[in-house]
């Protein structure tokens, strides 16, 4: 048997050393493999090599990796792949495989650690601590190359086995350096005596702790020195509270707090929270309810309920004495008005005087009986009655505006007549044509100056606004004033002020100020306030009923405004279409715009602006005493202060009209004026053709009579020229002096030779008469009169011809 097996021996080595005469290549290798693969007789995974000369099963490349780990305990997955030498991908899905079947591996960060490995680092780690004594997690991380998380984890379960020692706020400590600090706290807690922040604390460890152990010391966390203080609260060896973690106050300094707290309760029945907050108690009114339940805990303070007894017994006397008290006078000093008032309201007399109606708390501490203010209020009352109050008493417009010649200060005397002269004239003329339908002539009395006196006049507007604006200053001021106290005291409300209310208060109870109160306004606006709104209410009633009185003199007043607005809107558009013979030529054009918007114009606004404000009044139930509107003509300022103090809309609507008033369009005038009746409920006619018709005869007709009665000559010739342009253009004209000249020319292609040249020769003769009155000054004068004198009977033996002229055209247009 032995001889046979030894054959057999030989055999094998015979054919293992005999060379095959058939070689298979790589390529058919491979392709074998994968033959075997397709028909399912190689049944398994194979791997191919990083060189891709050699094949490797998944259960192989497992076992080589588990026998790197075991060998090394650490390895990173790419020192894997190269010492398999098989791609870092299937080594990576290989080794997770084994990590997920092995609970004592892990895979972090692309290494594969073992528990073993772990152990002997966590025995290396606590030989360093040992040495030592402290060590910062930190630093243990970085030479182990992983996080700090990950090495807290690995060691909390290893503390008090493999590692000695205490892990706090990322610090590993021995127990001998942990009983150490632990002594440090205890000691420095015990000598705490006041409240203290447990930080400041930590700190103050800290610092001594880095000057013992010197260089090599690590610092330490504060959440240490806390972990180890919050043990040695709980096991009792320091007495005391720690409150929101890091407030630490020592029993000793509690015990003294509540020692002072009682004694000056007792002594004093209140304690304020200031005080508490001094003594260190930073929620004092919880601290106090929960000692002294019975207590009354106010704003400012603690007080015990004889707080209540006293106060009680003061307020009821003056209750019943009808007279008054402040509760601070009787409360200590420290109490605030707000304390008083609560303690007020808690007193049993207050509360049964308030049910009945016998007094009243103002001003948080003070306390009134009703029947003190009942006769406070019945004397402020009665002087009422008697006394002027803004609102109350009735005021003419002749007290608050001024008459017509301070009015006009800034205008020459010219501009005065000429003024007046065509308001005066226009208004009748406006009568006869709304009645009968007669007019009389607004021809002005001194209109002939117009070329001596062109540079006076030109600087009329200028003067006149001067004097507009320091009118608003001085005599215009009681206008505006009363401008201003009509929006301040809108509604009727506004005449009784607190200040009012006040003054009238101290007058006739002069003991609130003998008292010696520091501020006597403190009680005073308080009662002040109470009694305003009762004061109001009586001023209503008696506007209400003042209201009344005023309903049928609101009527009466609208219905005369409505016909002198109707008279002198229908003279206004009269006149307005004279101006359009002369819109060829601007200059005259605007003189004579401004013209009529100063005479006509201004009557028409004054007069709407005055009736107005006395509606108003009267609507708001203030007593007017009526009188003549008419004989008031008022500044610039005085129509903006009217204006201003109308009701809003209408108020907006009227100073649009005033301003248009200075402009130099009469159709912004008559616009802006249309919109102010509108707003005003008045209804404004329109000059048709046939009123037309009527107030042109009524005007031809008054101004013929003026002139064969008239034997001024300078007055003639404005009412010649008017008559003239009735007669021969069919227009009214009102011009000024300044604008006589271009009239006159305008005339030139209507009347003969002869007569235009008499027209010019009687124009240029009183020119030259009002430039000699003009300049007759000082020494000159008697030298002077002479001239004018002469120069005047000249001008007179020319009325005859002048007249004569006008019936001669009059003849020829009938």
């Amino acid at each position: 048997m032995d001889e046979e097996l030894l054959e057999l021996q030989r055999q094998f080595e015979f054919a293992q050393q005999a060379k095959s005469t058939v070689r298979l290549s790589e390529r058919n290798v491979v392709e074998l493999v994968q033959k075997l693969h397709q028909l399912q007789i190689i049944d398994f995974d194979l791997l191919h090599t990083i060189t891709g000369k050699e094949y490797i099963t998944p259960e192989q490349l497992r076992n080589e990796i588990v026998a790197e780990i075991n060998k090394l305990g650490r390895i990173s997955l790419i020192d894997l792949a190269d010492s398999t030498g098989v791609d870092l991908y299937h080594v990576e899905k290989q080794a997770q495989h084994v990590v997920s079947h092995d609970s004592s591996l892990m895979l972090i960060n692309g290494e594969i650690i073992s528990n073993t490995y772990w152990d002997t680092a966590a025995e290396e780690i606590n030989e360093r601590l040992q040495e030592c004594s402290q060590i910062a997690i930190a630093e243990i991380a970085g030479q182990l190359q992983v996080g700090s998380e990950l090495v807290v984890s690995i060691l909390e379960p290893r503390l008090g086995t493999l590692v000695k020692g205490r892990l706090e706020g990322g610090q590993l400590y021995t127990p001998a350096y942990v009983a150490r600090v632990n002594a440090m706290v205890r000691g420095a807690a015990r000598g705490i005596f006041v409240p203290m922040n447990t930080s400041a604390l930590w700190n103050t460890l800290q610092s001594l702790l880095q000057e013992m152990d010197g260089a090599v010391g690590v610092a330490v966390d504060a959440s240490f020195f806390q972990s180890l203080f919050n043990g040695l609260v709980k096991e009792g060896e320091i007495l005391g509270s720690l409150r929101a973690g890091v407030h630490w106050t020592p029993s000793v300094f509690a015990m003294a707090q509540k020692d002072c707290v009682d004694s000056f309760f007792s002594q004093n029945s209140f304690i304020t929270y200031d005080a508490m907050q001094k003594l260190g108690i930073p929620q004092p009114s919880q601290f106090l309810q929960s000692r002294y339940p019975d207590g009354i805990s106010l704003d400012t303070a603690y007080a015990h309920p004889s707080m209540i007894e006293m106060l009680d017994a003061a307020v009821e006397d003056a209750i019943e004495r009808n007279s008054w008290i402040d509760s601070l006078s009787v409360l200590p000093a420290s109490l605030g008005s707000q304390d008083a008032f609560k303690i007020l309201s808690l007193c049993p007399s207050v509360q049964a005087a308030q049910k009945s109606n016998r007094a009243l708390i103002l001003g948080d501490s003070y306390i009134f009986s009703n029947g003190f203010v009942k006769d406070l209020f019945d004397r402020i009352e009665k002087e009422m009655e008697t006394l002027s109050i803004p609102g109350l008493a009735g005021a003419g417009p002749v007290d608050e505006f001024r008459v017509a010649k301070d009015a006009k200060v800034g205008y020459d005397s010219s501009e005065v007549n000429e003024t007046s002269s065509d308001a005066g004239m226009s208004k009748q003329a406006s009568e006869k044509g709304s009645k009968k339908k007669k007019g009389k002539s607004s021809g002005n009395s001194k209109m002939a100056q117009a070329e001596t006196g062109a540079d006076n006049q030109e600087s009329v507007p200028s003067k006149s606004k001067k004097g507009q604006k320091k009118g608003k200053v001085s005599s215009g001021s009681q206008a505006a004033d009363s401008k201003s106290g009509a929006r301040k005291d809108e509604d009727s409300l506004g005449a009784i002020s607190e200040e009012w209310v006040i003054q009238k208060i101290t007058s006739l109870n002069p003991d609130f100020e003998e008292q010696g109160l520091d501020d006597p306004e403190m009680i005073l606006l308080p009662l002040a306030r109470h009694l305003r709104p009762l004061l109001v209410n009586s001023l209503k009633e008696r506007r209400k009923a003042a209201f009344t009185e005023n309903a049928q003199k609101m009527k009466k007043l609208l219905d005369n405004l409505q016909k002198k607005l109707d008279e002198s809107f229908l003279n206004m558009q009269l006149y307005e279409k004279a101006l359009d013979l002369f819109e060829d030529d601007p200059t005259t054009s605007v003189l004579l715009h401004k013209h009529l918007l100063r005479t006509t114009g201004t009557s028409m606004i004054d007069t709407l602006l005055l009736n107005l404000d006395m509606h108003n009044k009267l609507k708001n139930g203030v007593p007017v005493d009526p009188q003549n509107l008419e004989s008031i003509s008022l500044s610039a300022g005085d129509r903006s202060a009217l204006a201003k103090s109308l009701p809003r809309v209408l108020s907006a609507k009227a100073i649009a009209t005033v301003e248009a008033l200075e402009g130099k369009r009469v159709e912004s005038f008559m616009s802006a004026l249309r919109e102010v009746a509108e707003e005003s409920g008045l209804a404004l006619k329109k000059l048709d053709k046939k009123l037309e018709r009527t107030l042109l005869h009524s005007y031809r007709k008054d101004l013929t009579s003026q002139i064969s009665a008239e034997t001024d000559p300078v007055s003639l010739l404005p009412q010649v020229i008017s008559l003239l342009y009735v007669q021969v253009h069919g227009k009214a004209l009102q011009a000024p002096g300044r604008a006589i000249s271009a009239a006159v020319a305008r005339l030139k292609d209507k009347l003969d030779d002869s007569a235009f040249k008499t027209l010019v020769d009687y124009q240029s003769g009183t020119v030259s008469l009002l430039a000699l009155m003009s300049a007759a000054t000082g020494d000159e004068e008697d030298c002077a009169s002479d001239r004018i004198l002469t120069k005047r009977e000249l001008l007179e033996e020319l009325i005859p011809a002048l007249k004569g002229l006008v019936l001669s055209t009059s003849q020829s247009q009938t």
